[in-house]
């Protein structure tokens, strides 16, 4: 790639699948674009389908950190090693129940800590499957249509960020517009 193709902040461009829309930032192998009807989306810097409404030069260069940042996300999200991710403390040690109507049926015991780990691994299957879809050779449009799916799988999971210890591995579904 030239020096000339790098967008910088502020550049407008037209995807041919989610419209309108402004790069927000820029890390090593994409750009962070606002598109008006889809949201925020990441875009690799080798994409070449879109038309460039409006260029911005780029101002800086990207700083190591941000480019270890980047190469750790790509391995976390490459990789089939799950992260460990913290229970919140209050649920340790503890037990879910599930109890039937029928009082002839015995309740379930599971203790919390399995069931989080399973929403933690579903979590992560997700993830993968979602990069794999964005670097497939499908056409743009099915990647959205399979990227819809992707967001609402997320938002029927949010039920279960109470388990998580930390704000930064919730589940994020589709925002409202408030």
């Amino acid at each position: 790639m030239s020096e000339k193709s790098i967008l910088g902040i502020g550049s407008r461009v037209k995807h041919p699948a989610f419209g309108d829309g402004v790069v927000i930032s820029a890390d090593v192998a994409a750009y962070r674009v606002c598109f008006i009807t889809f949201g925020i989306k990441l875009v690799g810097k080798e994409y070449q389908n879109w038309d460039i409404i409006e260029k911005i030069e780029a101002t800086e260069a990207v700083s190591f950190n941000e480019a270890e940042k980047s190469l750790i996300k790509i391995l976390k999200t490459w990789s089939d090693i799950s992260e460990v991710v913290p229970l919140g403390d209050k649920w340790k040690n503890g037990v879910m129940i599930i109890k039937p109507e029928d009082v002839s049926l015995k309740p379930k015991e599971v203790p919390i800590d399995a069931f989080f780990h399973k929403i933690v691994m579903v979590r992560d299957r997700v993830r993968v499957m979602e990069q794999r879809i964005n670097s497939s050779d499908l056409n743009d449009e099915e990647k959205v249509n399979l990227q819809q799916y992707i967001t609402r799988i997320y938002g029927s999971l949010t039920t279960f960020n109470v388990l998580f210890k930390n704000k930064e591995d919730y589940f994020v579904g589709e925002k409202s517009n408030e």
